[in-house]
């Protein structure tokens, strides 16, 4: 390798340089990008993390760029004049200035990159994965890593200013359900026991609070195996908090105050009012799920429900489809009712769709001349298609989309479709930012497969105070409301929380309508149980994704490119080539053998 030019690495960075900068000898030290020759002048885009800067070898340096060839990826120091650029790009912020290079040295070659390090890259995504660190050098993957720091920064702020301490917690733990699985570590010293990697601090942090550290928070890796998809990754990263003699409206304000904070902080974005607040109930009745967008307001028309029919349209239409179906749900599509038969076959054949699971779509156009066109005219008068339009609000030059079938895939499935008919109209803008609450959801919901209740969050939310009499009394758990809130941003859930339960009786209570007798749960959670007999104070908090919300700020929806190095949708990583099995004597000592 060669000698050095200088002691110092650079005098500035591949950002840094401006106009009055020229006339200045600088040392500058980064990757070569591109290599463009031009006769006897060789021009080099030389990268780092700040930037790019333009090099110009000139004709005395070419030969010996002729002899000590570079090329891309190479690492190299240059020394040279900051001069003004003749051809300027207005594209860079140093596009002003290039290097008259006088000197140079090549610190370190490369092989030929198996993909472009650009802005656009040919590189699929599991090469990229697998060359993670050469796929970090691409200026996109630096400003999601730039941004993922400026939101931690943000976060750290916000909350230091609100008196609220970083503590961290063990990451090697007991294992507790918590409603996914746990990944589990043997121990070799423990022959035949095992540690769980924590799918959230969830105790931990309330036994904090039972210590007297009223205001906690961490941002926290936490571990779940668990399929995987987009906003998915069995190690992802949450803002854990928590906060003592707190009420829900307590909770609310102070982190719908950390939200404000950091989208004024990242995206310049000032939001004054307060976050429209919505039930679980009208979530799923007017949008289909619990994390609704509200960035364009189409609404679910309820026309029956569970074989209750609530519309009087329906009166006197003798449609088998719509008699047979459990639940039948409208929405109304502004400004589509010139949608063509190729559009709405495309719609029928979406909504068949696996992952839809529908066996097709009806639809009402309602024409600008005032009449209405629908592909079941045979079962509807025109009378009835212009009253089912104004049931669903639709007005001249619309579109109703109708599915009917059980309500549980049927909701499910007009959720989807309201969400694909936003895509498809750009009503979706990444960059128009509509956070909201989600309240009062049930504390409880069936499992009909193994006929059991489950707790809808985890098993440490409290009911609502005028419910909690109803625990141990199951004929009442479907009525039972939780003291717990989502907070949701474009329809993405990106947190949620809840008021603890901080009585060892009301927790004991709580375990046994989940299915848990008293000897199971003092094994598993009888650390928490004791705590609660020690003066634990009225306690609550809540965890955000850090990841998703990284995402949604940098305008996309897969965290995988907000993570410096993340795992494939089978949870592997592939630069790593892990997991990986063990030696032998390894499994030897773990007292573990393969099957």
């Amino acid at each position: 390798m060669a000698d050095y030019l200088c002691h110092m690495y650079r005098t500035h960075t591949c950002g840094e340089l401006r106009m009055q900068h020229a006339g200045a000898e600088v040392t500058l030290a980064g990757w070569v990008q591109t290599i463009r020759k031009f006769g006897s002048i060789t021009f080099t885009d030389l990268r780092d993390r700040y930037g790019i800067t333009q090099l110009l070898f000139s004709e005395l340096l070419n030969s010996r760029l002729d002899e000590t060839p570079i090329g891309r990826e190479y690492v190299i120091q240059v020394k040279g004049k900051v001069l003004e650029r003749s051809n300027k790009n207005a594209k860079l912020p140093t596009g002003d200035i290039e290097i008259e290079v006088n000197d140079f040295a090549i610190m370190n070659i490369s092989s030929i990159p198996p993909f472009t390090i650009e802005e656009e890259t040919d590189g699929g995504d599991e090469l990229r994965m697998k060359y993670r660190y050469m796929d970090l050098r691409r200026p996109t993957l630096r400003r999601n890593l730039e941004l993922r720091y400026k939101v931690s920064r943000a976060v750290r702020n916000y909350l230091d200013s609100k008196e609220f301490w970083d503590i961290e917690t063990p990451f090697l733990i007991k294992s507790t359900p918590e409603g996914a699985r746990d990944f589990v570590v043997p121990s070799r010293m423990n022959d035949g026991q095992f540690y769980a990697l924590p799918q959230s601090p969830q105790t931990f942090k309330q036994l904090l609070m039972v210590s007297g550290y009223d205001r906690y928070y961490q941002i926290v890796k936490c571990f779940r195996d668990e399929d995987l998809r987009a906003d998915r990754q069995p190690e992802f990263t949450q803002v854990d908090c928590e906060m003592s003699f707190v009420e829900q409206e307590d909770i609310l304000q102070t982190f719908e105050g950390l939200f404000k904070h950091v989208f004024n902080e990242i995206k310049g974005v000032d939001i004054k009012e307060a976050f429209p607040r919505m039930t679980y109930t009208d979530a799923m009745w007017n949008y289909g799920n619990d994390k609704p967008d509200i960035r364009f307001e189409v609404k679910i028309q309820n026309a029956k429900v569970k074989n209750t029919v609530y519309a009087e349209v329906l009166k006197g239409v003798d449609f088998k489809v719509f008699n047979e179906a459990e639940s039948i749900l409208a929405i109304a599509i502004p400004g589509c009712s010139e949608y063509t038969r190729k559009q709405l076959d495309e719609l029928t054949e979406w909504v068949k769709r696996p992952q839809i699971g529908m066996t097709g779509v009806v639809y009402i156009k309602c024409n600008t001349d005032g009449t209405y066109k629908s592909s079941v005219d045979k079962f509807f008068t025109e009378n009835k298609l212009k009253d089912f339009a104004t049931f669903c609000g639709a007005g001249q030059g619309d579109l109703i989309l109708i599915l009917a079938g059980t309500e549980t895939r049927t909701r499910k499935a007009m959720s989807e479709l309201r969400l694909e008919m936003g895509n498809r109209l750009g009503l979706r803008n990444p960059d128009n930012y509509k956070p909201l609450w989600v309240i009062d959801f049930p504390l409880f919901e069936y499992n009909e497969e193994d006929n059991s209740w489950a707790a809808k969050h985890h098993p440490f939310t409290a009911p609502k105070p005028e419910h909690t009499e109803w625990l141990g009394m199951p004929d009442k758990y479907g009525e039972i409301m939780a003291n717990a809130y989502d907070i949701v941003l474009n329809g993405t859930e990106i947190g949620g929380g809840s008021i603890r339960i901080f009585q060892r009786d009301l927790q004991e209570k709580m375990f046994a309508a989940l299915g848990l007798d008293k000897a199971e749960a003092q094994e598993k959670f009888g650390f928490l149980l004791g705590a609660f007999e020690f003066g634990a104070p009225p306690h609550g908090g809540i965890a955000f994704g850090f990841d998703r919300l990284c995402a949604l700020l940098g305008g996309q929806e897969s965290i995988r490119d907000f993570i410096a190095f993340p795992k494939n949708n089978a949870g592997r990583d592939v630069m790593l080539d892990a997991p990986a099995e063990i030696d032998e004597k390894q499994l030897k000592e773990l007292s573990l053998k393969k099957i």
